[in-house]
């Protein structure tokens, strides 16, 4: 019996009198197959995901840091998680710094499907493949999780190709990154945990801010989103604020119209976070009881690229 399967379908049929295809490990019929059992598997016994590119805003490009970053898409797409018994890494761990939770995981996903779901639409870093850095949001226990590393040689070379990308994961630590991808439970992580400030307002505005618009101040050009507005005493709780506020200037929302003048805020002041927890200003408050900020450099001066004395 003759078979035929050109182009190449979902068929297993090898031409073993081709040395060049024997050299490969495994046929275009063969790989397909292989690729299409896999793709089944995980669409079967997979969860589905959201993919969250990251955005470079600022890159410290001496230390190769990214200091800001953006998520503005949130891209569905079938992974397998590897980890059945559970999240793997320390769990929660109690340190001097409070309880840390470093749940990892694993997840993988065809290429296939990562192709047309996520990379086709999308503009990643690097293209081509899952990249370090990136989120996956999980609903199905409603954790984010953070791409530490992309295995791509695992399992190794079936059939002389790989196809899947093994992604293996620890839990996200918001640090003030912008979440705006139009899925309401992850945006709600940015309006949970951004570190959020309290404006104080002058008597004499006008009109009322509204949650989630856009604020600028007419004299610095700083802008932020709004968190929450209370007009009985005149204060606005602000995140992702672009700069300090000038004091005083007329604070206008771009949606709403409101103006009000800025009269007082501590950006030290995290509104999201308790006392018990966030001690940014009571530091800033004990430290002048133990440095002399006044002092210059005991240690001498330091080198520049103006200063030819040195």
């Amino acid at each position: 019996m003759t078979y035929s399967n050109t182009p190449a379908q979902d068929f297993v049929q090898s031409n073993h009198a081709d040395p060049a295809r024997l050299q490969a490990n495994g046929s275009e019929q063969e790989q397909k197959f292989i690729e299409n059992l896999i793709v089944e598997s995980i669409e079967i016994y997979g969860q589905n995901i959201y993919y969250l590119p990251r955005t470079y805003v600022n890159r410290d490009t001496i230390l190769n840091e990214v200091e800001t970053s953006n998520f503005t898409q949130a891209l569905a797409v079938r992974a397998y998680v590897n980890n059945v018994e559970g999240w793997e890494g320390q769990g929660e761990l109690l340190s001097k710094f409070g309880v840390r939770v470093e749940d990892k995981t694993t997840f993988i996903f065809s290429r296939e499907k990562f192709t047309s779901a996520v990379d086709d639409n999308a503009t990643l870093n690097v293209e081509g493949r899952p990249n370090e850095g990136d989120l996956i949001w999980f609903p199905a226990t409603k954790h984010l999780f953070e791409i530490k590393f992309v295995e791509a040689e695992r399992p190794f070379y079936q059939l002389g190709k790989g196809f899947v990308w093994e992604c293996q994961c620890e839990l996200f630590e918001y640090s003030d990154e912008k979440i705006d991808t139009g899925v309401a439970e992850i945006d709600a992580i940015e309006d949970t945990f951004a570190n959020a400030i309290t404006v104080n307002f002058a008597v004499g505005g006008t009109g009322d801010f509204t949650v989630g618009e856009v604020v600028a101040g007419g004299t610095s050009n700083v802008t932020a989103e709004v968190k929450a507005w209370d007009s009985a005493n005149r204060q606005l709780q602000v995140y992702n604020r672009t700069g300090i506020f000038t004091i005083p200037e007329t604070v206008t929302g771009q949606t709403s119209g409101a103006a009000w003048t800025s009269a007082s805020y501590n950006t030290l002041n995290n509104v999201n976070t308790p006392d018990t927890t966030d001690q940014n200003y009571n530091f800033e408050v004990a430290d002048d009881d133990i440095i002399d900020f006044t002092e210059t450099n005991p240690f001498g001066s330091v080198g520049s690229t103006t200063d030819t004395t040195i």
